[in-house]
Order: C-alpha cells, then structure tokens, then sequence
C-alpha cells in the first residue's frame, strides 16, 4: 500500500480522530501531518497490510500524546536553585584541596601508588614498573587506595551529587578531618 492511497483513505477519519483530541484547528492540521510523515517514514515496518488501520491510529494516538509532553509548561527553578557554572564548580574547587592532604594520610603502598596515578597522571604500567611490582599489583593498589581515600572523604563530608554522578554541594561532618 503506498502513501497516497492510505492518505486518500484515512486523512478525513484521522483528521476527526486528532481534532476530538486536540482543541486547536491548526495544530490538529499540523499532527495529522506529522502523522503521514511518520507513516511514510516507516511504512515498511508495516508487516501486515490488513492491520493499517490500527497501526494508523496507533500513529495517531503516539503524535498526540508527543504533542500535549511538548507543551507542558516548564516552571522556573527558585532562585537559590539556579546556580551559574562558575558555582557549580566551587565545591568541585574546595575538595580538590583536600585531596592530596587526604592521600598523605594512606599507608604507604596506597599513598604512593595513587601520587603517582591521580596526581602525577602516570599510567598503571608504568606504576607498577617504577614501583618494581606487576600490572596487576599496579592496580590492585590503585584501586584500594582509591577504595580508602573514598572512606576517607565519606568520614569527612556530606555529598550532594547531580544526576550525572557529578558533586556539586558538600557539608564538612567534622571540623577537622584527616588531611583536610
């Protein structure tokens, strides 16, 4: 079936399906237009030629239910909400300080390998070949002295984080944490 014959057949019953949904005269014209170029961009997704009707419909129904999301009102963020950038990296800032004091405070095979890893930027391999150990002893101390910085900075601070994953607030939960 080919998309002149489907509009020549439904245009006039989907036009009433959407404009029953829809208040506006102009948007129901405008969906019932989207819904023939959905259609003839999928219409060889239509497996079975004697379900077109529902399948029509059920382009129809998909076309509005997009159309009233897109129109939900966006409500303005309170003031305290609506940070610039620039405050978003303050805490970011703040810890960064913290840090290397916190990586002081590990025992030896930990403070050292993550010095060399976070703070010096070397790569596990060569970690392990300045540290005279394996690759795998390499990573297996990066990643418990991160494991125990983590500790650390958990002890110390409450997190706020957004939905990337990423801190954007924190508390201290002491007044003197180890190395901060």
């Amino acid at each position: 079936m080919d998309i002149e014959t489907l509009w020549k057949e439904y245009h006039a019953s989907l036009r009433r399906f959407i404009q029953k949904r829809v208040s506006e005269e102009s948007a129901a014209d405008d969906l019932l237009q989207d819904v023939f170029l959905k259609v003839h961009s999928k219409i060889d997704t239509l497996k079975e030629s004697r379900r077109v009707r529902s399948w029509l419909y059920q382009i129809a129904r998909n076309t509005i239910i997009d159309y009233y999301r897109s129109r939900k009102p966006m409500e303005e963020l309170p003031e305290g909400l609506s940070q610039s950038e620039k405050d978003d990296r303050r805490a970011l800032k703040d810890l960064a300080g913290c840090v290397r004091p916190m990586i002081e405070t590990l025992s030896e095979p930990y403070r050292g390998a993550l010095v060399l890893s976070e703070l010096e930027g070397l790569a596990q391999k060569e970690i392990g070949e300045k540290q005279e150990i394996s690759l795998a002893g390499a990573k297996s101390r990066i990643r418990r002295g991160r494991r125990k910085l983590k500790e650390l900075m958990l002890e110390c601070c409450h997190y706020e984080f957004d939905r990337r994953g990423r801190v954007y607030d924190y508390e201290r939960k002491k007044d003197h944490c180890k190395g901060c």
